[in-house]
């Protein structure tokens, strides 16, 4: 039994069992048998149903953001914009996943060679608390779509977040087992990979869970994407017009209180316009409004638990004994975690090397284009870069020596369905969304006639 309490100010929220061993084999079985009609159906038929599910979602928007809110402290306007993001990811499959999925004629040397995108199967995904509906649904949807069924381990804090996605679902008519809620603990995660039943797990969350998970998967010898941690630099070049920048600067590092493996955590900025850039920086942090997550002109929030936000001061803490300089912020009381900005940076801090999921940010002076991309790549991460200027033609020409999954140009790194999303070097494997993420969970399989 584990209870739920709300991190802005410690009420009790909800009480909940993890299932049994048993249970979970009987969830397993069911989806399994599911699986083998759902596969069966073509995907128009699919699709119906993720028409359903969007009813259903903006229905129960105000519910869905309020849970978010209370459980994991996301301001509520942002619990909103997430849903909203669910939405428009459904309804960007219904728009592409036909032809995405349609076989694909090959000319060979035979009279008629084709490609057939077919599910796997059951798929797991093991869920984090930071977006507990768009993690979810960006996983969940391309799979659905293909053909898949799905079992989901969400993180335990968001319970109640994980119970609501069970319902819509329900609500929109899904046959019982395409998508069920599977409440279990961390330690149990092994068994189910382990189960025949399972063809394939997603994992989105730290790199101990990924390491984990990846390693119980290759075991199987069973498909598996990683989504893990990042630590994007931003980068503002010496022309970079930072009266659009600092604006965006500001969202990419403290959105969703800095907890987003894809926020930019590491600020780079061109020597010739540091002062200028911290001025206008450190001025909009002072601005942004703390409180209490319900409220909509909040826009900080608490931390989801009050461990997160010790491990955020440690590793400020830490920094500065190593000489780094707090410019504003530092402080914490319970889950809450001011905005902080340090400087006098050196890439051996924790704030530098390590990932930071809370509001606190670097700020370095780099003096050459070289020494920026040579900053910005000293990072076991490589989920994303973003970089600030006004010459876009030369810089991309210039992208491949960034080693990340995603480069944006005069915006903050964001996923969007259209596009795909995943990191590589420790930040994972495997894409999810657009194209790429609805064929992560099938079978490419050759047909050739002679």
């Amino acid at each position: 039994m584990f209870s739920i309490v709300n991190p802005f100010n410690k009420t009790f929220l909800s009480e909940h069992q993890y299932f049994t061993g048993a249970h979970v084999k009987k969830i397993l079985q069911n989806s399994s048998e599911t699986a083998e009609n759902w596969s069966s159906t073509n995907v128009q038929h699919r699709l119906n149903f993720i028409k359903t599910l969007v009813f259903a979602l903006t229905k129960s928007q105000q519910n869905l953001a309020e849970r978010c809110s209370l459980e994991m402290g996301k301001p509520i306007k942002q619990s909103h914009a997430e849903v909203e993001k669910c939405r428009l990811l459904c309804e960007y499959y219904l728009k592409n996943a036909e032809e995405y999925l349609k076989n694909k004629q090959i000319a060979t040397d035979g009279t008629e060679s084709f490609v057939t995108y077919e599910p796997l199967g059951v798929i797991l995904g093991v869920m984090p608390w930071n977006f507990p509906y768009w993690q979810v649904f960006r996983f969940a949807i391309p799979a659905i779509v293909a053909g898949n069924t799905v079992v989901v381990k969400h993180a335990s804090n968001v319970a109640g977040c994980a119970i609501l996605i069970e319902e819509l679902f329900r609500d929109a008519g899904f046959p019982d087992g395409v998508y069920t809620n599977l409440l279990i603990a961390g330690d149990q995660v092994k068994e189910v990979i382990d189960n025949p039943v399972i063809s394939g797990v997603s994992v989105t969350g730290s790199e101990k869970a990924g390491t984990s998970v990846a390693s119980a998967a290759a075991a199987q010898v069973k498909k598996a994407v990683l989504e893990l941690g990042g630590s994007n630099a931003l980068i503002v070049l010496e022309d970079a017009d930072l009266e659009a920048t600092v604006p965006v600067a500001i969202n990419a590092r403290f959105q969703n209180t800095g907890q987003s493996c894809i926020a930019a955590k590491r600020f780079l900025v061109h020597s010739s316009i540091y002062d200028a850039f911290m001025e206008q920086f450190i001025k909009g942090v002072a601005e942004l409004k703390s409180g209490d997550p319900m409220n909509e002109d909040t826009y900080i929030g608490p931390l989801a638990r009050v461990d997160l936000a010790e491990d955020v001061q440690k590793q400020v803490d830490d920094s500065v004994a190593m000489g780094a300089k707090i410019v504003i912020g530092g402080k914490r009381s319970n889950a809450f975690y001011e905005p902080t900005v340090l400087t006098n940076v050196t890439p051996d801090m924790p704030v530098f090397k390590d990932e930071v999921f809370g509001p606190a940010v670097p700020v370095v002076p780099f003096d050459t284009f070289e020494e920026a991309v040579e900053l910005s790549n000293k990072t076991e991460f490589g989920l994303g870069v973003s970089v600030f200027t006004k010459d876009v033609e030369t810089l991309k020409t210039k992208i491949s020596l960034f080693k990340e999954g995603a480069v944006f140009i005069n915006a903050m790194v964001k996923s969007d369905p259209a596009l795909p999303f995943g990191g590589v070097k420790r930040s994972g494997f495997g894409r999810e969304l657009a194209k790429e993420g609805l064929l992560e969970f099938v079978n490419v399989k050759t047909v050739y006639i002679k």
